[in-house]
Order: C-alpha cells, then structure tokens, then sequence
C-alpha cells in the first residue's frame, strides 16, 4: 500500500499519525484509529450523559444552558471521529470551503488509501504553530498570519456554515509562502444559513456601534423571550461593545467578552444553542492563537471585511432573491403536502362523527378536592387576616 511507513510523528487519545510515501512517491500523512477506541468513546459518552441529566435535575438554572444538547453535539462528533472516512468527508468539504479565504489550505485526501480506520492525507508543507521558534525561523509576518487566522475561522462559518472546531496551534501550520494549512477534521462545527443570517447582523451591530440592531437580530432569531424589552436588551449590550471598542485584544479579551455576554444571557433568560456554544469556543480558540502570533492582533478589525461582504452578498439584491427562491420552494412543498393533509383532516372528522374517535375533556372535579381547595383558601385568608392583625 505504502513504499514508506515511519514511525508515529505525532499521537493523541483516539488515533496517531505516521509520515509515509505512496508507490506514486507522494509524501503523505496517515491517521491510524487507536484499537477498541469505539468502546472507550461509548464509556465516555455515557458518563457526560448522565453528568447532564444530572445537572438539568439537580440544577435548574442550567436547564436553559441545554447540557444534554450540548453532549448530545458533542457526542455526535466523536462518533465521526471513530469513522475515519466521515473525516475525510469533513477534510473534503472544508477544503471546498477555504476557497473563499485567502492563503487558508487543507490537505488534500487519498481516497483510495483511506478507510473506516485510516485516513490519508498530502503531507503539510509548514510547520506547527505550537513551535514558535520554527514559526520565528520561516520569517513571516506574524500579524498578517493572525489576521488569516480570524478571517479563516469566520470566512467559511459565514459563507458555508462549516467551520473548524479545534483549531488549537497543533492543528494549525504556516508554511514559507504564508499560507495557513489546518489538519485534523474530526470535530467540525456546523451553523444553518438562518443562524448565520442572525450571527452576521449581530456581528455587524457590534462592529457598526449599532446595538439596537444587534438586538433586534436576536429577537428575530428567538434568542431572547419575548417578554423582554428589546431596548433593554440593547443597553445591555451597549454595556458590553462600548468598553471595547476600538482596542487591542491584548487590552480586552474576548474570553472576557464572551464570559460577559454569557452573564447577559442569564439575565434576559436566554437558552443556548448548542451549535452557537461550538462557534464561541472556537472564537475563544482562535483569539488564543492568534494572540500567541501577534499580542496586538484585533480580532473585530480582522474580522470586519469578512462580515461586511457576507452582509452585501447575502442581504443585497442575491441575497433577496435567493430568499424568494427559497420561500417559493417552501411554498411549492406546502402546496403538494395540501391534499394529503385534507384528506387526513376528512379522515379523522369522518372518524369523529361516527364515534370511533373522541374528543378528551377535562375530568369534572372530584367532590373531596373541591372540598379541599376551599379548605386550603380558607386557610390562606385566616393567614393572610392574622398577618395584618400582628
């Protein structure tokens, strides 16, 4: 299969990579799963369960933190992590993907050399952004490389809504000519084109100063309960954007943002979206590495010509359009669906009228309990008149 097979170069709790040579003479990088991973992931996927199930029953505050969602995600991509071919599957996609962003690469996948358990890929020309000296050695501009960094996370979540969700600096390499390589695609994250809609109008808001928009987005995307007032909830964030504004991420972390708009969602009873808490972590991710490149690096200012094209594009008049495409599709499904739904409506009358089914009411109300309800009111008012009394 291979000319070459060296030993392991590089190895983690699921699987370990060998560098080898293909009878093509093609250098590549070949994944190989751990033996018996696929019960060990099992055990430990039962163990966040129930630490979910645990904490929605003896914490209710955290219900609206959706735990068991969020390990139900979480349990998802490790699945994909067992079947190496559904990474490659991942690698293929965002590949596609990162032709939208300047000087960000995948390798490409061997096809024929992969399988469940192993995945082949073109060896990375570059070196690992966790080496800092080897980073130092390549003499690239390290600001610019931090900016290809943020535009590479938010460029494809934006424009594909698949995004990288572990890009910590062992994933990542640079190679001489300044491109951003990433590897290692098992945990991929993943946003509808409704949600990005919303994620880009919020982003926007911030970077525009423009928080009454910002707010109205996550009222629109049912972000925030209506009973909440939407300018209330944009003083909020008034209260988060303006401190920040215009500073360096070495002065105001986003980790700090972050952990602030959390607050937010605790006060205005916000539930999280489980897709969204993947694309925080890896913002917080990608701020750490890039920070590690360039301590000044701006992630807003970065992130700005991103946002503003996928604005013009999706909101302008292809954006309108492709919506009214889209509503016309919905509608011609809800037209074909009409009939079948009539006639399942004539079914369950012709059911109704001939006795076979029958409406549920309400039990009338046992005499003992209405009894009791009359007792328990009785005693709330003698309360209630020997408070006032004292």
């Amino acid at each position: 299969m291979f000319k070459t097979f060296g030993p392991p170069i590089a190895a983690a709790s699921i699987a370990q990579v060998h560098r080898a040579t293909t009878q093509d003479d093609v250098e590549v990088a070949v994944k190989v799963l751990r033996p018996d991973i696929e019960l060990r992931i099992a055990r430990d996927i039962r163990t966040l369960s129930l630490g979910a199930a645990l904490a929605e029953r003896l914490a209710p505050a955290s219900r609206r933190l959706e735990p068991r969602k969020f390990v139900a995600t979480i349990a998802r991509s490790l699945s994909f992590e067992t079947d190496l071919r559904l990474e490659a599957a991942a690698a293929s996609e965002l590949s596609e993907a990162a032709m939208a962003v300047e000087h960000y690469r995948i390798p490409e996948v061997e096809w024929t050399l992969s399988s469940k358990r192993i995945l082949t890929t073109h060896w990375v020309p570059g070196v690992p952004l966790s080496d800092p000296e080897q980073v130092q050695g390549l003499g690239l501009d390290k600001a610019a490389l931090a900016t290809t960094l943020t535009r590479a996370f938010l460029g494809t979540a934006l424009d594909r809504g698949v995004f990288h969700a572990d890009m910590h600096a062992g994933n990542l390499f640079a190679s001489a000519n300044g491109d951003l390589w990433a590897v290692d695609f098992g945990i991929m994250g993943r946003i509808g084109r409704p949600e990005r809609r919303f994620l880009a109008l919020i982003l926007h808001g911030f970077l525009t100063r423009d928080y009454m928009a910002a707010a109205r987005a996550h009222f629109a995307a049912g972000y925030v309960p209506d009973e909440h007032a939407v300018a209330d909830f944009a003083s909020a964030l008034r209260a988060v954007g303006e401190p920040i504004f215009g500073k360096r991420a070495d002065e105001v972390p986003m980790s700090r943002v972050l952990m602030q708009l959390f607050e937010i969602t605790d006060l205005f009873d916000m539930r999280l979206r489980p897709e969204l808490v993947m694309l925080q972590k890896t913002m917080v991710q990608c701020e750490g590495v890039a920070r590690g490149l360039d301590p000044q690096h701006n992630m807003w200012t970065a992130a700005t010509p991103v946002v503003e094209a996928w604005m013009k594009r999706e909101l302008g008049p292809e954006g309108r359009i492709r919506d009214i495409g889209e509503d016309l599709e919905r509608l011609h499904g809800a037209l074909r669906a009409l009939p079948d739904t009539i006639e399942h409506w004539n079914e369950i009358g012709a059911r109704l009228k001939s006795g076979e089914l029958a409406l549920c009411t309400a039990p009338p109300p046992r005499p003992w309990a209405v009894r009791l309800a009359w007792l328990a009111a009785a005693a709330l008012a003698g309360a209630a008149a020997m408070w006032a009394i004292l």
